[in-house]
């Protein structure tokens, strides 16, 4: 399976993936993991797909000022289709287990460094993520359970803002993603 071709994403974004490290996961049914988003600018760009089993992908807008702030889009990804998702700097990433043994490889433009990198919690009402019911009761780790909501990042001045985020954007000949 050819699951990344840095060509074909560079035309479908408008400019160059430049990799910093490769991560998988292994989770089983129910594990959500996120929503994690790293400091911008420099940020954390992510292409994200499933090697094995099938997750229920979100992509949650974190950048204060964003038209869309606070909304969410998802995506089933899975070894039967074999799509992927990318992810711009700024966006928050989540996903929830939909099978056993769910394998989820991500490609990613930074590395991973805890002093920038933070979270919300995923089953914050504001955001309101919404698990299939296929995926069984959710499952968090102590850092997702006890991760700040949306408001709380946004009042404290954790999350991205979008005027800073789009001059990124604009330094890397894409559109305000």
């Amino acid at each position: 399976m050819e699951w990344y071709r840095f060509d074909a994403l560079e035309e479908k974004v408008g400019h160059p993936l430049t990799l910093r490290q490769a991560n998988t996961s292994v989770s089983k049914r129910g594990v959500v993991r996120g929503i994690h988003y790293a400091d911008t600018p420099l940020g954390q760009a992510k292409y994200v797909t499933v090697m094995h089993g099938a997750v229920l992908d979100f992509v949650v807008d974190l950048r204060v000022g964003s038209p869309t702030f606070g909304t969410w889009d998802s995506v089933v990804l899975d070894d039967v289709t074999r799509e992927a998702v990318y992810l711009a700097e700024g966006l928050g990433h989540a996903f929830v287990a939909l099978t056993d043994d769910a394998t989820v490889s991500y490609l990613v433009s930074g590395v991973y460094d805890p002093a920038h990198e933070h979270g919300i919690n995923p089953l914050d009402p504001q955001v309101a993520l919404e698990f299939p019911s296929e995926a069984g009761e959710p499952l968090l780790s102590p850092k997702d359970t006890d991760a700040p909501s949306l408001e709380q990042a946004r009042t404290t001045g954790a999350l991205p803002e979008f005027g800073a985020i789009s001059e990124f954007y604009r330094s890397l000949n894409v559109s305000g993603v």
